[in-house]
C-alpha cells in the first residue's frame, strides 16, 4: 500500500537512468546500410538544435544585419562550429558514460555544490522560458487579435500540449520538432529569397576581420562587439549540453560492445552536426533578414512586434517583390507563424532539460506536466508585471519594454554557461571517466579549451553592459558606474564557484582514478 503511494507523490526521489521512461526506449537496425541507420539514430539532434534557433536568436540577429550588413556572419560561423563540438562531447558523455552531464557532475561533487549547480541552471531554463512566453504571447497577438495578457495566460496551457506528446512516444516527438523547424527554415528561406540578397558579401560575411569584435562605431546603440556577444550568448545555450547528454542515451545499444557504443557516438556526431547545420542557416538566413529584406536603418524597432509590423509596411521593404508580396500580408503572416513553431519547440525541449538537472543535481523527481506547469507559472509573473507597467503606456513603449525583458533575462545564460562546459570538458577529456578510446583525442581537447575560455572571456567581457541594460537605453554615469561594481562582484562570484566546480570534479577524478587501481589490483 505504501508502495502505491509513493508512486502517485508530485515530487519523489530519483536516482536512476536518465529521463528513465525514454532511456533505450528506440531501437537501432543492426548491420544495415550507412543512411537506415544515421535515420535511427536522427531526433535527438533536433530537440538540440530547438535551442539554436529559439525566440532569444531572432532580434539579436537581424538587429545585428540592419546595423552592421554582413560584419557578424562570422560570429554566427564560430558560434555554430562551437556548438557542435560542445554538443559532440555532451553526446558522447551520455552514451559512454550513461549519466547525463547533471548526473556524472553530482556523482564527483557534494550536495551543497550539486543544489548551487541546480539553482543556477533552473534560473538559465526560466531565463530562456521568459523569451518563450513573450515569443508565443506575440504570435497570437499578431495571428489571432489576443490581448498580450490573455495570450500570455495561453502559452501556459501548453502543458496539455505536453501532455499529448507523452502519451505518443519519444520517436513521434522528435518528428513533430523536424516538422517545426522545417516550418522555421521554410519561412526565412522564402524571405531571404525574395529580397535576392549580395551573395558575395555573404560570403565575405564569414571571414571574420578586426572589425567584427570592434567597440567601434555605435549605431542605434550597438556596437560590434555588443553585438557579436548578443548572438553568442543567444546561440551557444548551457541547458542544451545537459539535454543532449540524456536524449542521446534513447538509443537502445548494447553497451558492452565497444564497437556498438562507437558507433552510436559516430552517428550521434553525425545527427547533431546535421541538425546543427539547420540551425546555422536559420541563424544566417536571421542576420540577412536584417540586411537585405529590410532598407538599411528601417527598422527603428527590433521587438517581434516592430518586426512583423516593418514586414508588411512597403516603405521599409528593400526591393520590388518583396513590396508586391508584402502587400498581401503573407510575409508578417509567415513571420508570426515561424515565431509560434520556434516558441511551441522550445517547450518540448525546456521541459525535458528541467527534468534532466533537477534529477542529477538534486535526485528529485516530478511529472513532465506539473515540471512545465511550475516553471510556465514562474516565468509568466515577470512577463504580466511588465505588460501591466506599461499599460498606460504607448504601443511602442509597451513593444520595447517586453524586447528588453527578453533581452535582460538572457543574462543568466552568461552565468550558467561555464558551470557545465567547463565539466563536459574535463569529464570528456578524463579516461577515468571515457576509458582510452573514448576520451577526447588532442585536437578535440585544445580545440574544446580554446572555445571555453573564449566564451567565457567573452561573456566576463559582456557582462557590464548586460548589467546596464536594465536601467534602460540612456543610463546616467551614477548608474554605469554601479552596473560596473556589480558585474565585477558576479565575475569574482563565478569565479570562486568555478574554482570549486573544478576542485571537486578533479578531486572525484581522482577518488575514481583509485577506486578502479584497487578493483584491479583486487
Amino acid at each position: 500500500m505504501d508502495k502505491k503511494h509513493e508512486k502517485h507523490k508530485l515530487v519523489e526521489y530519483a536516482n536512476g537512468p536518465s529521463l528513465e521512461e525514454i532511456n533505450g526506449t528506440v531501437t537501432v537496425p543492426k548491420g544495415k546500410g550507412f543512411w537506415r541507420t544515421l535515420f535511427a539514430y536522427s531526433g535527438p539532434g533536433a530537440l538540440v538544435a530547438v535551442g539554436y534557433m529559439d525566440p532569444g536568436n531572432w532580434s539579436t540577429s537581424i538587429t545585428g544585419g540592419q546595423n552592421f550588413q554582413y560584419l557578424l556572419m562570422s560570429v554566427i560561423l564560430m558560434s555554430s562550429l562551437i556548438a557542435m563540438l560542445l554538443q559532440y562531447m555532451a553526446a558522447k558523455l551520455g552514451i559512454v558514460s550513461r549519466m547525463d552531464l547533471a548526473q556524472a557532475i553530482r556523482a564527483r561533487t557534494g550536495k551543497a555544490l550539486g543544489i548551487v549547480l541546480w539553482i543556477l541552471t533552473e534560473l538559465a531554463i526560466m531565463a530562456t522560458d521568459i523569451a518563450e512566453v513573450i515569443g508565443a504571447a506575440i504570435a497570437l497577438y499578431l495571428l489571432f487579435g489576443i490581448p498580450l495578457v490573455f495570450a500570455v495566460f495561453i502559452t501556459v496551457f501548453d502543458v496539455l500540449l505536453l501532455l499529448l506528446l507523452t502519451k505518443i512516444g519519444f520517436r513521434k516527438i522528435e518528428a513533430i520538432v523536424v516538422a517545426l523547424i522545417l516550418v522555421i527554415l521554410f519561412v526565412f528561406t522564402y524571405q531571404v529569397a525574395l529580397s535576392n540578397p549580395d551573395w558575395g558579401s555573404v560570403l565575405s560575411g564569414f571571414i571574420p576581420t578586426t572589425k567584427t569584435f570592434a567597440s567601434s562605431p555605435e549605431v542605434h546603440g550597438m556596437t560590434p562587439i555588443s553585438g557579436a556577444l548578443g548572438i553568442i550568448g543567444a546561440t551557444v545555450m548551457p541547458h542544451n549540453l545537459y539535454l543532449h547528454s540524456a536524449v542521446s542515451q534513447t538509443r537502445q545499444i548494447d553497451h558492452n560492445n565497444q564497437d556498438e557504443v562507437a558507433e552510436a557516438v559516430r552517428f550521434s556526431a553525425w545527427d547533431s552536426n546535421i541538425q546543427l547545420s539547420f540551425a546555422f542557416i536559420v541563424n544566417s538566413l536571421l542576420l540577412i533578414m536584417g540586411v537585405a529584406v529590410f532598407k538599411s536603418g528601417a527598422v527603428n524597432d527590433p521587438s517581434f512586434f516592430g518586426l512583423y509590423e516593418a514586414l508588411s509596411d512597403t516603405s521599409t521593404l528593400s526591393n520590388g517583390v518583396l513590396i508586391s508580396v508584402a502587400k498581401s500580408g503573407i510575409l508578417s503572416v509567415l513571420f508570426a507563424v515561424a515565431l509560434l513553431a520556434s516558441g511551441q519547440n522550445s517547450t518540448i525541449t525546456g521541459t525535458l532539460t528541467g527534468q534532466v538537472i533537477m534529477e542529477g543535481f538534486v535526485h528529485l523527481k516530478m511529472p513532465l506536466w506539473a515540471r512545465r506547469l511550475i516553471t510556465r507559472l514562474i516565468s509568466v509573473i515577470p512577463v504580466l508585471i511588465c505588460v501591466s507597467l506599461t499599460a498606460g503606456q504607448s504601443a511602442q513603449q509597451e513593444h520595447q519594454a517586453l524586447n528588453t525583458l527578453m533581452n535582460n533575462s538572457q543574462v543568466f545564460l552568461s552565468f550558467a554557461l561555464p558551470f557545465s562546459m567547463i565539466p563536459l570538458l574535463m569529464m570528456t577529456n578524463s579516461e577515468v571517466e571515457m576509458g582510452k578510446r573514448f576520451k577526447n583525442s588532442l585536437w578535440v581537447k585544445v580545440l574544446g579549451w580554446i572555445s571555453v575560455i573564449v566564451l567565457t572571456v567573452l561573456n566576463f567581457k559582456g557582462m557590464p553592459d548586460a548589467i546596464s541594460d536594465f536601467f534602460g537605453d540612456n543610463p546616467t554615469a551614477a548608474q554605469m558606474q554601479l552596473s560596473n561594481m556589480i558585474a565585477y562582484v558576479l565575475i569574482a562570484i563565478i569565479s570562486g564557484l568555478l574554482i570549486w566546480t573544478i576542485y571537486e570534479l578533479y578531486k572525484g577524478d581522482k577518488h575514481y582514478a583509485e577506486l578502479q587501481k584497487a578493483k584491479k589490483n583486487a
